[in-house]
């Protein structure tokens, strides 16, 4: 009883520092409150020894994957932290000091991954273009925002039901002088003739090349297929899963139905699909530019 009251008040307190980060810091994705949350963890926990912290990481990686709603990025994230800071010889007595340092180093790393996306993806946004993107990623919006000093495009934006999260980014493309326009998801066939690309994010990347995204994603590089248009995906490296989904059923249910279920909408509402690397062009990532097909490479030399 006393070890379940103390895992109780444990799991609440990891939790209650991950809910202040997305709370307080509204850009930061799920993915990185966690890794910041792990890293706290280190700095104030009262471990002793590299053994018993790497339980209490494990412990909390545990905790937070229960607000994983939208993929498996949180733990992809939680599990590439883990490896990164552990994988160098540490001295018993300062362990705790390195281990902070090198996650400090690892969250500088993920800070510079958008400016490097936006990098390589530049040369591929066209001038007088029209971009098809769907729901609202921060990375597209930051590769948005960046052409945009040089480039003139009109970016179509798929309202992505139940939350509307489409009309959110129309506003701050607006906002940037970018113009956009919101579309009905059942409106993307229809319009598809008329787009140029599609520019997606992704909640993760799985081994096969294809990726986790917002309900909607399929249907997107669906008509993109039939119309042979291309699609570029923008995603950083932490979102990299070591899962292999063969189709939508493969999806953990937690993954597809949680968030709608705490919606009340009907369990039958998915909130994120499954698009097969068939239907992706390119992968723009901080590891450079990528064919679905090179993924699971990639994934070899982030874990291995």
């Amino acid at each position: 009883m006393d070890d379940s009251y103390e895992n109780d008040k444990k799991s609440e307190k990891i939790l209650d520092h991950f809910d202040y980060i997305i709370k307080t810091q509204p850009e930061t994705t799920p993915a990185l409150a966690a890794v910041k949350t792990l890293i706290e963890i280190v700095k104030s926990g009262e471990a002793t020894t590299l053994k018993e912290l790497r339980e209490d990481l494990t412990y909390a990686e545990d905790v937070l994957d229960t607000r994983d709603q939208s993929g498996t990025s949180l733990k992809s994230a939680c599990q590439l932290y883990l490896r990164f800071i552990t994988f160098t010889t540490l001295d018993q007595k300062e362990f705790k000091t390195k281990l902070v340092e090198r996650g400090e180093l690892f969250l500088e790393k993920v800070a510079k991954s958008r400016t490097k996306i936006s990098k390589l993806c530049f040369p591929f946004l066209g001038d007088g273009t029209t971009i098809l993107t769907h729901s609202r990623s921060r990375v597209v919006l930051q590769v948005l925002k960046d052409a945009s000093d040089k480039k003139r495009f009109n970016v179509l934006v798929a309202e992505s039901q139940p939350d509307q999260s489409g009309h959110t980014l129309v506003n701050e493309l607006k906002d940037c002088g970018i113009p956009a326009e919101v579309i009905l998801d059942a409106a993307v066939g229809s319009v598809m003739p008329d787009i140029d690309l599609v520019l997606i994010g992704a909640e993760s990347v799985v081994e096969s090349g294809g990726i986790i995204n917002k309900i909607g994603t399929f249907n997107i590089a669906l008509a993109a297929k039939a119309f042979n248009k291309p699609v570029y995906v923008v995603v950083e490296f932490f979102k990299f899963a070591r899962f292999f989904p063969l189709s939508q059923k493969d999806l953990p249910k937690k993954i597809q139905y949680k968030a709608s279920l705490e919606k009340s909408l009907t369990s039958r509402h998915p909130v994120v699909d499954y698009t097969p690397p068939l239907y992706i062009s390119m992968l723009f990532t901080d590891l450079g530019i990528l064919l679905p097909s090179a993924v699971s490479d990639e994934l070899i030399k982030l874990y291995c």
